[in-house]
């Protein structure tokens, strides 16, 4: 496995040993010569093809497997992970980002109802008492494999939306349509493991990454649009941003 991917140890390089094995693996996976799914051989097999030390080649593999390159199963082995889904943090929707990457996103939509909004959703789309909102809750997929669990709360005064709306185009598309120009929103991101709801759904373990998204989108006109609470597979996703100095 080691010759096959072109691993060289440079012992006379100042770059440490560990670190020489991650920079070869992450090369091989990003030509193409590791695929995703692929399985490597187990550390005590790598250290020895290498000439290296059991803790050499683990220090090595837990790195990859922290940087979201490789995960381990039980079972199976340590694999490459699947293609990442690299998002840059703008204002736009998952299913357009995707589909302006070439992707083709499905959703299905595990519940749907045009009832009215509880105190938080008030709050947060600055709505008066008695208002009535969409709230309803998709998965979405990219090639077949689960990648976000999204929950939404949408006022009703803007546009009529329905199961089968959702279910074939993404919310902002819809919202859109209806006349509303996005402006602006407000976005919290982070981390949290999957509990026994989202690891069905997400097909991932109990325990298992998931990035968090929290965003409340507002309009030209002022108004807060939607709301909404998504979390995905951390494995499969994460956010891209470039930072300016002031």
């Amino acid at each position: 496995m080691a010759n096959q991917l072109g691993l060289n140890i440079d012992r006379s390089s100042p770059v440490p040993l560990y670190h020489q094995v991650v920079q070869g693996i992450e090369a091989a996976i990003h030509s193409g010569v590791l695929e995703p799914g692929s399985r490597l051989d187990n550390e005590i097999d790598l250290a020895a093809q290498l000439n290296l030390s059991r803790p050499t080649m683990r220090k090595a593999m837990d790195e990859l497997v922290r940087s979201g390159l490789l995960v381990r199963k039980r079972g199976v082995g340590t694999q490459v992970v699947s293609s990442q889904v690299r998002r840059p943090l703008e204002l736009s929707s998952l299913y357009d980002d995707l589909t302006n990457n070439g992707k083709k996103p499905t959703t299905q939509v595990l519940s749907f109802a045009h009832t009215e909004a509880d105190p938080a959703t008030l709050t947060a789309l600055q709505l008066p008492a008695g208002s009535k909102v969409y709230h309803f809750t998709r998965l979405r997929k990219v090639g077949g494999k689960p990648l976000a669990l999204m929950e939404n709360w949408v006022r009703d005064d803007i546009a009529t939306m329905d199961e089968a709306m959702l279910a074939a185009e993404g919310l902002y598309a819809i919202l859109r349509r209806g006349g509303v120009n996005f402006r602006l929103a407000t976005q919290r991101i982070g981390a949290m493991i999957a509990n026994d709801y989202q690891a069905p759904l997400l097909e991932a373990e109990v325990g298992s990454a998931l990035v968090t998204m929290e965003r409340t989108a507002v309009d030209d006109t002022g108004r807060m649009v939607e709301t909404g609470h998504h979390v995905y597979r951390g494995d499969s996703y994460s956010f891209e941003m470039t930072l300016v100095q002031r």
